[in-house]
């Protein structure tokens, strides 16, 4: 019994092999964190594709489909106006890319107003109010004193952050000025949350081993490229030899000649006692070898293969269409989880900067980042019609939902999927089928003409 109480334990120690004892070669593995400085983050993200890829592309997936807004009215084209005016969707780009490689950055919304230390009060916003939008990286945006009034909507932000301008002098921002993104964050601890760690970190710090063993692979594969073929010769005493340095400079001339020769017309000359041949490497399991440690990087840095590297799906049947399906819904929990949130005040200012106002019925949908092949648009269609003609009572059975407000719900779903463009102008001009259909009073008063115009 005491037997089996010992192995059910959560730690499993063998005496004989030192398993799970200090001489457990095991027991000196440990995890130590050593900070990535900047220059190291720089040198990494300008000299090798691996780091730029993998903090470039989560940020550009990410804004690449951008958004669509949704209002009534002439109101979209004035916002997206402003957008492009602003590049907001650049400058989100760029502040995605910075945050990743340097661990945090912002977006200041720049209203022209003098006192940046004070809240922006976004109801002050008029037509044009909102006029740059200026991206700034952690390493010149200082986080001030972090905000510890649990009744505080800055609760743990930065009271206010301090940015050196011309002349060093310091500028306090409000942190409702700003458009936060950060890169990895650290754990949320109130006892060592500081102005010092209140920052993330980059997103090469977690992957940068793996990233060094692929590369370090790569290069060592390189190198035995060189030594693919080495050709070797047999000297008769050639140790014995080397002594005299007149022999010495006879025999690297001898080769010398001996290697010229062989380069021209291909014959090697050699004296009848020397013995010549060649050893070649086998490279037939060195790229398995490395695609292992290029797919270990690709699960570090969270991208699937085929996007990370740019290469065809491996195995058969494979498309790596289920693990782009997941980045993607990754990325698209990501922007409406992270990028919504911290964008909130941005967007509400360019609203308004567009239109003048905040109308209620403007907002926004981020467009899907996956999109269907043409068969896939024409099957869902052809689902939702069949699905309609079923609600509608197809086959001579009863209407399950009443025609007109099936009619409704069906232009809306073809509207906002896309599937029939042009659609809803054609509703505008021609009507609902509610308009079009007779109202019960028009085919009471059309029946008892009839009947009178019947009895003359």
């Amino acid at each position: 019994m005491g037997n089996i109480i010992s192995l059910a334990r959560d730690s499993l120690t063998n005496l004989v092999s030192r398993m799970g004892t200090g001489r457990d070669k095991a027991a000196s593995s440990y995890y130590a964190f050593t900070p990535l400085s900047d220059a190291e983050l720089m040198a990494a993200y300008r000299t090798a594709w691996l780091p730029r890829k993998i903090v470039d592309i989560p940020a550009f997936d990410s804004v690449r489909a951008w958004r669509d807004w949704q209002a009534k009215g002439d109101k979209i084209e004035p916002i997206e106006a402003e957008e492009k005016r602003l590049n907001v969707r650049g400058k989100i780009f760029e502040a995605k890319v910075k945050a990743r490689l340097w661990g945090g950055a912002a977006i200041h919304i720049g209203t022209g107003e003098a006192n940046l230390a004070e809240p922006l009060n976004i109801e002050r916003i008029g037509k044009g109010g909102l006029k740059y939008a200026t991206v700034l990286t952690r390493r010149v945006l200082r986080a001030g004193e972090i905000e510890r009034n649990v009744d505080s909507e800055y609760y743990g932000l930065p009271k206010t952050f301090s940015l050196t301008s011309a002349g060093n002098a310091q500028v306090e921002i409000h942190p409702s000025r700003l458009v936060i993104f950060q890169g990895n964050a650290q754990p949320d601890d109130d006892l060592t949350l500081s102005a010092e760690t209140f920052w993330g970190d980059s997103v090469l710090q977690s992957v940068i081993n793996a990233v060094k063993q692929a590369d370090g692979t790569a290069a060592n594969i390189a190198s035995l490229v060189f030594e693919a073929k080495i050709d070797i010769i047999k000297v008769p005493n050639f140790m014995a030899s080397l002594a005299s340095e007149d022999y010495k400079a006879k025999i690297l001339e001898r080769y010398t000649l001996a290697n010229t020769a062989k380069g021209i017309n291909g014959t090697l000359l050699l004296d009848k006692e020397e013995e010549y041949e060649q050893k070649s490497a086998s490279f037939a399991t060195l790229p398995d070898v490395l695609d292992r440690f290029l797919q270990i990087v690709s699960g570090a840095a969270d991208i699937p293969a085929t996007r990370l590297l740019g290469q065809a799906p491996a195995g058969m049947n494979s498309t790596g269409e289920s693990d782009l399906r997941n980045y993607y819904d990754r990325l698209s929990a990501m922007q409406e989880v992270e990028m919504t949130p911290a964008m909130h005040r941005l967007d509400e200012a360019l609203i308004r900067s567009a239109l003048g106002s905040r109308p209620s019925d403007v907002y926004y949908e981020w467009a899907p980042l996956w999109g269907m092949s043409e068969k896939e648009k024409a099957d869902v269609f052809k689902t939702k019609a069949d699905a309609g003609r079923t609600l509608a009572g197809g086959n001579g059975q009863s209407p399950l939902i009443p025609i007109d407000a099936l009619s409704e719900a069906l232009v809306n779903a073809f509207v906002e999927d896309g599937s029939l463009p042009g659609l809803e102008a054609a509703i505008d001009a021609f009507g609902t089928l509610a308009e079009q259909e007779p109202s019960q009073e028009e085919i009471a008063a059309a029946a008892a003409a009839a009947s009178q115009n019947a009895g003359l």
